[in-house]
């Protein structure tokens, strides 16, 4: 049987939140909420595109298209959200067999590539994947270059002793030696996510870097993203005064590490006691990953490398219409932010 698409809407859409939740490789900015938040921020046009196998929903992909100039684009994750990783997601994968899955997932990528072509007709489409969704082989058969990207991934699942032993020594000397008299972490509200924002603004702002993360968008994910998903871990001082923050995102069996964290002044390894933090409260409640939103950059490597990840691969498949190739348009129309 052939797989169909369609752009959800009413009903169709009502149902979206409970797709995700059947597609392994579907992360935070999956949620309704979330698709909703970049299109808005980024002044795109969603198109939440559901694949059905006869009636039954097999897979999603949120696209979303802007004209730039002469040109229409086409992408999934939409550039200055923060967000590095978006694109399709297959349902319901794990009750089914290796040769079944790669038939249904080229079925899917097909049919979400003829929808986009017939009624977007996209000079440029660029579609970055999270980690667990591997086979993008179906988008080079279509024409798509496709480029590995790379995070970082700690598991959570050994023991809180065994994954301390696991940290880089620097970390866990910070960790063990740091006086708790001398800080307390608690996990604040939108005031405090604000905060942790504006020093990240801040930072960019001094390394003469673009930041195009607002209190609108912060708010607005902080208020609609489901109770209990973001979380925006605050470090204190001994005299009561903010040292640092990271705001996480938490979803499914994974925590993200999605921004915040800061260098700063303080007397105290602050990150390092963070990250410890984040990863500590995530495992209690049973979350089994924490990814570290991105291993692309040497200068931060060194750093997110402390905390005993795996490096994941994630990947970017680009594809541009002949007009937009004679004038080698890819790195102008989409930014990597």
């Amino acid at each position: 049987m052939s797989i169909t698409v369609r752009r959800a809407s009413g009903e169709e859409l009502e149902e979206w939140n409970s797709y995700v939740k059947r597609a392994e490789a579907a992360g935070p900015f999956h949620q309704r909420e979330g698709i909703s938040l970049l299109a808005d921020h980024t002044g795109t046009t969603l198109h939440p595109l559901v694949a059905y196998k006869g009636q039954q929903a097999v897979g999603i992909l949120p696209v979303f298209e802007k004209r730039k100039g002469p040109f229409t684009v086409v992408v999934s994750p939409p550039s200055h959200t923060e967000v590095y990783y978006l694109g399709a997601a297959l349902l319901d994968t794990h009750q089914l067999k290796q040769r079944k899955k790669e038939r249904r997932n080229r079925r899917f990528a097909y049919a979400c590539h003829e929808w986009t072509d017939e009624n977007l007709d996209p000079d440029l489409t660029h579609i970055r994947t999270v980690d667990r969704y591997q086979d993008l082989r179906p988008y080079k058969e279509k024409g798509y270059a496709v480029e590995p990207y790379y995070t970082y991934v700690t598991d959570l699942t050994p023991s809180e002793d065994d994954l301390l032993m696991e940290l880089s020594s620097d970390a866990r000397s910070n960790i063990r030696n740091t006086d708790d008299d001398e800080y307390d972490i608690e996990v604040g509200g939108l005031s405090e996510a604000k905060e942790i924002i504006d020093r990240v603004r801040e930072r960019h702002d001094e390394q003469e870097m673009a930041y195009f993360i607002d209190d609108e968008y912060v708010t607005r994910l902080y208020t609609t993203f489901p109770d209990g998903q973001v979380k925006p871990y605050t470090c204190w001082n001994s005299e009561g005064e903010m040292a640092g923050g990271i705001v996480a995102i938490e979803h499914k069996d994974t925590v993200y590490r999605w921004q915040g964290g800061t260098k700063g002044d303080a007397e105290i390894p602050v990150n390092d006691l963070l990250d410890w933090h984040v990863m500590t409260d995530a495992k209690s409640r049973g979350i089994e990953r924490y990814d570290l939103v991105g291993a692309n950059q040497r200068r931060i490597c060194r750093y997110k490398s402390k905390f005993a990840p795996d490096l994941a691969t994630y990947h970017g498949a680009l594809k541009r219409s002949a007009r937009a190739e004679a004038v080698n348009t890819a790195r102008t129309l989409v930014p990597f932010r």
